[in-house]
């Protein structure tokens, strides 16, 4: 059960993120949230008393949403003034905010963040190429934690990563991340379906959905928010094929499918696992690796993540298959949102570190 100060502690964790990723501002806010968050308001007292671990709830990022939605609607000019650079963020104006706005601001902590960030999509891509390159062009994807299913239109996407050009040419949404290392290898890819889950999807189509998402996309990129629009518009358009479904019981039963001979079937996830009860986790990896040990050359079988390492403070974008099922390996690490991609993993990390970090669990 955590304390106080664990959770003061959470919004400086977040704050080291936030300048790792660039964005000084919303590190400046968490930092004085962390020195000077009081009680005056119930939000305040809830966020100081959470019983919850924060870091692994998104704490903070449960509260930004909240203020950001303030700015996006206009009710707080002093706050606005902050989160736009021109003020200092000080803890005694965000203390005053949150009094003012306990009953606009308190909800939001209610539920983990859902971000859905198209930029993802990047990164998730290196991996496909990956798995294209093992064991040939045709995947099914297969996505938990998809949210409002922005990544699940992976495959109506144009992508330039590096150089390396994936996807159809007349694409609304290119995602195109800065590359940190050499040409990638190109390999051919068909994506033949996408299906994902969560066990609370998002209906994008709806205006109050999409302002939602928006709060969650940090002021200090605005290129975010404007993907983020685009790619909604496109499920407007064609729509996704996504389930609300606990994440065990729906990859335990599309496992469990009659696999069409030519094609892997593919675990996709991003930034999805630390919010899995541990029993939900342990489910996957079992029915994973019992379906690996009955994947063929002809029906292969790969799993596709994006996840942090809390250490370096990055996502690694990591790639095991079967046969074969020689454990993970790191492709890429990426930005959380995808802004820039590095081929290639942290040095010095070995299979077993892998498998501690997806745990998730310090």
């Amino acid at each position: 059960m955590a304390d106080e100060q664990t959770n003061r502690g959470a919004f400086l964790i977040q704050e080291h993120y936030c300048r790792k990723m660039g964005a000084p501002i919303y590190a400046g806010i968490c930092a004085a949230l962390a020195a000077g968050l009081s009680r005056e308001s119930r939000t305040g007292a809830r966020v100081l008393d959470w019983p919850g671990e924060p870091t692994r709830d998104a704490l903070p990022l449960r509260l930004m949403g909240g203020l950001h939605a303030l700015v996006r609607a206009g009710a707080d000019a002093a706050l606005a003034e902050m989160f736009a650079g021109r003020a200092a963020p000080d803890a005694a104006t965000l203390n005053a905010v949150l009094a003012r706005h306990d009953d606009a601001v308190s909800p939001w902590l209610d539920g983990p963040p859902q971000t859905n960030e198209p930029g993802r999509s990047g990164a998730l891509m290196v991996g496909l190429l990956e798995v294209a390159r093992r064991f040939g062009p045709r995947l099914e994807l297969l996505e938990i934690g998809s949210s409002g299913g922005l990544n699940l239109l992976i495959d109506r996407y144009r992508f330039d990563l590096g150089g390396v050009e994936v996807g159809p040419e007349g694409s609304p949404v290119t995602i195109r991340p800065e590359w940190l290392g050499g040409v990638p290898e190109a390999a051919p890819i068909e994506i033949v379906s996408t299906r994902g889950c969560d066990v609370q999807p998002l209906d994008v189509a709806d205006p109050a959905v999409e302002a939602r998402l928006l709060a969650y996309a940090w002021p200090e990129v605005p290129e975010r928010a404007e993907r983020l629009r685009q790619a909604i518009a496109m499920v407007r358009e064609g729509g996704v094929a996504l389930s609300r479904a606990d994440a065990a019981d729906w990859v335990e039963a599309r496992l469990a499918e009659p696999q069409p001979a030519g094609v892997t079937r593919v675990l996709m996830h991003s930034v999805v696992w630390q919010y899995l009860p541990d029993s939900a986790a342990a489910r996957i990896r079992a029915a994973m690796t019992a379906a690996g040990a009955r994947a063929t050359p002809e029906r292969p079988l790969a799993w596709v993540a994006m996840e942090p390492d809390r250490a370096i403070g990055e996502m690694m974008v990591s790639v095991r298959g079967w046969p074969g099922g020689d454990g993970w390996a790191v492709v890429a690490t990426s930005h959380a949102h995808g802004a820039w991609v590095r081929p290639g993993g942290p040095e010095g990390l070995d299979s077993a570190m892998l498998e501690d970090a997806y745990r998730l669990r310090l």
